[in-house]
């Protein structure tokens, strides 16, 4: 398990790449390769803004199709809660790491959780284009396609259990907690206002 950083020595030499292929692996080693300073958190956490940032401003500039799903206001509104989904868990796991006196390590397990969130889609597209089409041979399409999806939400769950684990050095029923209340309450700030707004729609 790794130990705390020494900070008196700097930061190691990151390599983002060869430390998201360790931990996909379950290599606790990777987690030094991500560095535990605060601009190193930045710099994981601005490409996964970026991304709905511009997919936001690309709809937002093709006039016609933001109309169709609600306008603008509603593009807006989606983007506002996927970064809402992208910097609760952040927020939430910092509260915990405080409360078990593992602050000190935050940095470098939400900078490696931060980065290792590209390894998800990477796995989906590999099991969609060959784990997927070997099960549809001999199961039926919605059968395979939820069994493809539990291994990817599976495999999700316990890269983040992981990286808790080895990150803030804790014990697994710990980690185990953190991943839930941080996916629970997360989930809950995202899609709730999605389901009261909806209930309101269909009362009205």
């Amino acid at each position: 398990m790794s130990g705390r950083p020494d900070r008196r020595r700097g930061p190691p030499r990151s390599n983002i790449v060869l430390g998201m292929l360790l931990l996909a692996r379950g290599k606790a080693e990777g987690l030094d390769q991500f560095g535990y300073t605060v601009q190193a958190f930045l710099s994981s956490l601005a490409p996964l803004i970026a991304v709905p940032v511009v997919g936001y401003l690309l709809l937002a500039l093709r006039g016609g199709e933001p109309a169709r799903a609600g306008g603008q206001l509603g593009a807006l509104a989606e983007l506002l809660g996927t970064i809402c989904a992208l910097l609760a868990p952040a927020v939430l796991s910092f509260e915990l790491a405080k409360l078990w006196r593992r602050q000190a390590l935050w940095l470098r397990y939400a900078t490696a959780l931060n980065w290792s969130q590209w390894v998800i889609p990477l796995l989906a597209s590999v099991l969609l284009l060959v784990g997927y089409p070997v099960l549809a041979a001999a199961l039926p399409d919605r059968i395979a396609l939820g069994l493809v999806g539990i291994a990817i939400g599976g495999y999700a769950l316990w890269l983040h259990w992981f990286i808790a684990r080895h990150g803030l050095s804790l014990s697994r029923l710990r980690a185990v907690a953190l991943v839930v209340v941080v996916n629970v309450v997360t989930g809950v700030l995202v899609l709730g206002p999605r389901l009261l707004a909806l209930g309101a729609g269909h009362a009205g």
